[in-house]
């Protein structure tokens, strides 16, 4: 097969949806003779590889996200590849011209439902945009062939706005990259912090639904000997004495060794789609705190880690407290175990090319089980 993905969620600094898509493309090439594209927007037309790159103005204080403005150059694009099945990675722009290239070809269309547009929106204009959201959820993902959701909560969202042809399909994590043992003993030595010091860490972007200040203020609440690490683009510089702040965006090996060298996770979001990053930290052998809503909550399961009854500060601080009582060195070990048994990259891309071979009528291909073809 030829797969092609295409999405806008695709900058030099971006998350997620990236780190699908390129664990996907490694996968694919290393394991499979698919061959897998990707077309997205970019400065200057241009192909790099399988890369396709349509020209897209950046998107004000988007984090270097270009928002392409017209279908016909990326669906052009998307057909004169001839893929057997495309995806469509978000709900703008990329998604029509995916629909659009699919009734041309007369091939199925994928879309993954990586970004809650409804939730995401409204934390900023307020509750009265949510019908016309949810309309416009529904006039677009009913057209596509299958929609997928990376959690079951997600699904559900879809349900909600009418979409019925909907299959959850769990994200996974580089679990070589992400491994305890590369753990650094001395990084509190590092920050200028004791060794009995309860580092805490999270990995993000500074926004709105990521409950930021509640973080911070629950930091503040627990006190000595708890601190907190926080990494991401954007973050504000100082945020009291218990808090240091990397502010700037990492690549995935230096992400990995900060993980495996703090004693906790710490995701106060209560509205995300899936949490890649929880898994990422539990792949890294260290427990998580995280709220108990949206996608994060299906993966903090009992023994890995504690979920907070909320994102206010007091019961996050709580939630902080119980880990330790607990004994975070355990939940950590139970943590790693559990993403070895469920949350590869392996087990979650078997699971999708099963998906495409289905929609696309093509007998599903033996995946090697070691190296290249």
């Amino acid at each position: 097969m030829h797969l092609v993905d295409t999405t806008m969620f695709y900058a030099p600094r971006s998350g997620g949806v990236r780190s699908y898509l390129e664990a996907k493309h490694r996968w694919l090439g290393r394991y499979t003779s698919h061959r897998h594209s990707l077309v997205v927007p970019g400065e200057r037309l241009g192909v790099d590889g399988d890369i396709y790159r349509i020209p897209a103005p950046l998107l004000p204080f988007g984090h270097g996200y270009r928002f392409p403005l017209r279908t016909t150059p990326l669906a052009a694009c998307l057909a004169s590849l001839h893929p057997d099945v495309i995806e469509a990675g978000d709900p703008y722009v990329p998604a029509w011209a995916a629909l659009d290239a699919g009734q041309r070809l007369g091939i199925p269309v994928l879309g993954f439902y990586h970004s809650d547009i409804i939730r995401l929106i409204t934390t900023r204009t307020g509750a009265w945009a949510s019908a016309a959201l949810r309309r416009y959820v529904h006039a677009l993902y009913r057209h596509f062939d299958l929609v997928l959701a990376p959690s079951e909560v997600m699904a559900q969202r879809l349900s909600e706005c009418g979409i019925s042809k909907v299959e959850v399909q769990p994200l996974g994590v580089d679990i070589e990259r992400f491994h305890p043992d590369r753990r650094d003993p001395g990084l509190k030595r590092r920050l200028g912090l004791d060794d009995d010091t309860r580092l805490l860490m999270f990995v993000g972007r500074y926004a709105r639904e990521k409950n930021i200040t509640e973080l911070v203020q629950a930091i503040e609440l627990l006190g000595a000997p708890y601190h907190l690490l926080l990494v991401g683009p954007e973050m504000p510089p100082r945020l009291g004495a218990r808090v240091s702040v990397r502010s700037s965006y990492l690549e995935h090996d230096q992400v990995s060794l900060l993980m495996a060298s703090v004693d906790a996770f710490v995701h106060a979001g209560d509205r995300e789609t899936f949490g890649l990053v929880v898994l990422e930290a539990m792949a890294s052998g260290i427990p998580v705190v995280g709220v108990d809503a949206g996608g994060v909550a299906e993966l903090v399961q009992p023994g890995t880690g504690v979920l907070a009854r909320s994102a206010r500060a007091r019961d996050l601080a709580e939630a902080v407290q119980t880990l330790f009582a607990v004994g975070a060195p355990g939940l950590g070990a139970r943590a790693r175990r559990a993403v070895e048994a469920r949350w590869g990259w392996d087990q979650s891309l078997h699971g999708l090319l099963s998906i495409y071979s289905a929609l696309t009528g093509q007998a599903p291909e033996p995946v090697l089980a070691h190296g290249p073809r």
